[in-house]
């Protein structure tokens, strides 16, 4: 990058950092009422910040920051979610401990968040792989197994070889079933491990989403669809020899048209067979559950299932599309009403049968499935009825049958065999089973790190594994997984409402008043994983009575990628832009300026080193502005009754009502562009006049507060320039004088500007001697609002106003025009305000096209220009020189 001539960043910004943190600026006070509390998630310490921690950060500072100005105690704190797979790996690479890495990272992430100027309570830090933070986590899963909420069990679970541990379904991404850290393959293994029951939260879960009314749509729908609640019924079908086998339904009212049934490779009965048919095994062993491709594949058993309603024979399959963890692993297939059935029993020549028929028209059944309602046919008593009914009626008639739901959602796993995690705080004994570790002992630290290249490390460390049984002081052995990272950020932001305890996680009275998170930032990768299980987790610590709040977040902003020529930053791409550099040639306000001003936080924007220099420059006309104002090399007028006087004043009132209203909805491009805006305005008044002292003043101070959320520094530096005492900081945010219609004086004025160059255009004129504005009579005023009033007769009712039938002629031409426009009327100013409007802002039209300005009312100008002029678009006349 070439070098620009700027601002002295280097000097200024590690200046106004000192001094905030000198004066605790940031700092929240352990007695404040409810603060605003406002949080970014924290992120895994894994080196140098990348431009997505650095937008994500200057979105919630920048909101902080806002709403101090307006007055609000905030808490706005920030932590490291430090344990994890990537720092145990990076530390085997290089030969050194975990810790070790990970605090490097930490002390390098946290020195360039300071350089950035984000304004957090340092004091309120955590750490999560420091044992007065991860002792909560033993603390808690011992709470959560006292309630019934954890518990170690067997089965199928999800295995990354590479990364050589146990992922959690949510863990597993895509079609493909790929790790979600490293992308490798998963592979289905047979374990003991330790889960969070969740599922018996998934109905209130689910429920709850429909209170989040600050998420985003799409995040709600996410979570829905991983909840995955399905209303059914159960059902069983008769196998001879090996008894009764459960499938899971929501159309029970296809059971006639079942014809074959369908068993996951891993299902109880699946293994019996196999057990006693080494053919068989062969078979179902090349059934792939996971494999990515949309054949479906399956093996005849030779055996035989009963329908319960037909009394039918239907042979059974082995199917790669029928899985152990969802419903029950068995199914009945029915082709005519099922499109992944369909399929297979096309391809295996299974029949297809027809047992619902849409209310009206016909359908093929042997070309495809039909999946929708409606009307039983060839299935027996039943024929006739629609699909609902019979639903009830079958759930009755049939002895197996019963009302369920099924849910996608899994319990959570947490156990990971790796070193980098909170020891689960378990001790097993031969003779008393698995034993909590008694409170008094916790935490269960971690040993010094022992590398091994495969396996679980922690199994290799003799003197952490061997110890004695709580219960019955026998010899025994400690657990050796650990938690899956997951658990230490699922309550960490109940940490920071009181980080300092050691006696409980977190104070509960505190909690209660700060919680929940006010506004939460972070990416939409997080929208199932950790959002669903710090919801499960919050309402199981209130069910636990040591918390009120149900929902932990109330807003949620998941925050857009910053790319590069359209293209997400990337290093395998080779296409990153390195914050620290342009830090160190721009400055951190101008990184933080060309973030905010470039998209709203929730869409993608691209880095463009033009954008950052455009950023550059206009921090320093603004620091340049202010200081030649406190300078005296401003001229200044004891003025302020001026038409251009009364317009600056009331844009000044303007831009502040708009600039407010963005960063209160987290539109910070667009409080940025009125605030750009009014600096402008503010360059222009200087230069089209000698400025009200009062005004300009009043207009450099509103900027500069307007900014200070985005860019910290500079406007430490302004404010202090502009005399004032402490920190803008902790100013108080602009007040706006004036109660007017501004977006309506905004549009008249911008209207007519837009008419004058058009007319100029299409005129072809290039140097107009002066410009005749001549705004509607009044009673183009009053027709308006009569038409805006009426239902659809719009002529007949401005023509039955007496005033305005008056007008003759000239009114029923106008309610004609009022009438084909009727759906898109909108008020506009009084004559009075339009006016007055206009008068204000007579200097800006001079200024832009160089001719005199006459401002007439319609009853003073000439009837042919007057008669098109109408509210909101006045007339113009032109006249050449």
């Amino acid at each position: 990058m070439q070098r620009q001539d700027t601002y002295d960043h280097a000097a200024i910004e590690p200046k106004w950092q000192e001094r905030w943190a000198d004066a605790d600026v940031y700092r929240t006070s352990d007695d404040a009422t409810d603060p605003s509390y406002v949080l970014a998630m924290f992120p895994y310490p894994s080196g140098d910040l990348h431009m997505g921690h650095v937008r994500n950060y200057t979105i919630t500072d920048a909101y902080a920051r806002y709403q101090r100005l307006q007055g609000e105690d905030v808490l706005h704190p920030m932590g490291w979610d430090s344990f994890g797979l990537p720092a145990e790996n990076a530390a085997i690479e290089r030969e050194i401990d975990p810790r070790e890495w990970t605090m490097d990272c930490i002390d390098t992430m946290k020195a360039q968040m300071k350089s950035m100027g984000f304004g957090y309570d340092w004091n309120r830090e955590i750490t999560t792989c420091e044992p007065d933070y991860y002792r909560w986590n033993q603390w808690l899963f011992k709470r959560f197994y006292e309630e019934g909420l954890a518990e170690r069990k067997g089965g199928e679970v999800n295995w990354c070889p590479s990364c050589e541990t146990v992922l959690a379904d949510e863990q597993v991404e895509g079609e493909a079933e790929l790790c979600w850290r490293c992308g490798t393959p998963v592979e289905s293994r047979t374990l003991d491990q330790w889960f969070l029951t969740i599922t018996d939260y998934a109905d209130e879960l689910l429920d709850g989403i429909d209170e989040l009314d600050e998420w985003p749509d799409s995040v709600r729908g996410m979570q829905r669809n991983w909840i995955g609640r399905q209303e059914g019924a159960t059902v069983e079908f008769e196998v001879p020899e090996f008894g009764g086998i459960e499938v899971f339904t929501t159309r029970l009212d296809t059971i006639y048209g079942a014809t074959f049934f369908a068993l996951a490779p891993g299902h109880e009965l699946t293994q019996e067979l196999v057990a006693d048919d080494p053919e068989l095994a062969t078979q179902v062993e090349t059934l792939d559950p996971d494999a990515d491709g949309d054949e479906k594949r399956g093996v005849f058993t030779s055996e035989h299932a009963i329908n319960p309603a037909t009394g039918e024979e239907i042979p059974v399959y082995v199917a790669d599309f029928v899985l152990s963890d969802v419903g029950t692993g068995a199914l009945m297939g029915v082709p005519g009403h099922d499109e992944r059935d369909h399929e297979f029993a096309t391809e295996y020549d299974i029949d297809i049968e027809q047992v619902v028929a849409p209310a009206d028209g016909e359908i093929d059944i042997d070309e495809a499935a039909y999946t929708g309602d409606g009307v039983l046919v060839d299935s027996g008593e039943y024929d006739g009825m629609e699909s609902a009914a019979a639903r009830d009626q079958l759930v009755e008639d049939l002895d197996t049958a019963a009302n369920h739901t099924q849910y996608r959602l899994r319990d959570w796993l947490i156990s990971r065999q790796r070193y980098w995690g909170t020891p689960i705080p378990v001790v097993h004994c031969e003779e008393c089973g698995p034993v909590m570790v008694p409170d008094e002992e916790l935490p269960v630290e971690l040993p010094e790190f022992v590398p091994t290249p495969t396996g679980n490390p922690l199994e290799e460390v003799d003197s952490f594994v061997e110890t004695e049984c709580p219960d019955c002081g026998g010899p025994a052995e400690r657990e050796t997984d650990t938690m899956d990272t997951f658990m230490d950020s699922s309550w960490y932001f109940l940490r920071f409402t009181s980080p300092d305890s050691a006696a409980v996680p977190f104070d509960t009275e505190r909690a209660n008043d700060w919680m929940p998170v006010d506004e939460y930032v972070g990416g939409i990768e997080h929208a199932i994983m950790h959002l669903l299980y710090s919801r499960f987790v919050t309402r199981a610590i209130g069910d636990m009575d040591l918390l009120d709040v149900r929902e932990p977040f109330e807003h949620y902003l998941p925050q857009g990628m910053v790319q590069l020529d359209g293209t997400a930053m990337s290093s395998s791409k080779g296409n990153v832009v390195s914050p620290i550099e342009i830090m160190d040639e721009y400055g951190a306000d101008t990184a933080r300026l060309f973030m905010m001003s470039a998209a709203r936080p929730s869409k993608d924007f691209d880095w463009t080193e033009r954008g950052v220099r455009s950023s550059n420059e206009f921090i320093e006309r603004l620091l340049g502005m202010v200081e030649a104002f406190a300078a005296g090399e401003t001229a200044i007028a004891d003025a302020g009754e001026r038409p251009i006087d009364e317009y600056v004043a009331r844009e000044i009132d303007a831009t502040i009502d708009e600039a407010s209203a963005g960063y209160e909805n987290f539109r910070f491009n667009d409080a940025l562009r009125e605030a750009r805006g009014l600096v402008s305005l503010l360059r222009r008044y200087r230069e089209q006049a000698t400025p009200d002292e009062h005004t300009f003043e009043r207009g450099l101070h509103t900027a500069v507060r307007l900014f200070a959320p985005v860019t910290p520094h500079v406007t430490e530096e302004c404010w202090t320039a502009l005399g004032e005492d402490g920190f803008v900081a902790e100013a108080d945010w602009p007040e706006a004088a004036h109660d007017a219609d501004h977006e309506a004086e905004r549009q008249l004025v911008e209207n007519t500007r837009e008419d004058v160059r058009h007319i100029l255009d299409v005129a072809n004129i290039e140097e107009p001697a002066a410009i005749e504005v001549v705004v509607a009579p009044e009673w183009k005023h009053r027709a308006l609002d009569v038409a805006i009033a009426s239902d659809e007769d719009v002529v007949g009712s401005v023509m039955a106003d007496e005033e305005l039938r008056e007008r003759g002629e000239a009114a029923a031409d106008y309610a004609k025009d009022l009438a084909e426009r009727h759906q898109s009327l909108t008020e506009a100013l009084a004559p009075a305000a339009e006016f007055a409007a206009l008068e204000r802002a007579t200097w800006l039209f001079e200024r832009e096209f160089d001719a005199a300005i006459r401002l007439e009312r319609a009853s003073d100008a000439p009837d042919d220009v007057a008669r098109t002029a109408t509210p909101g678009r006045p007339a113009i006349e032109i006249h050449e020189g």
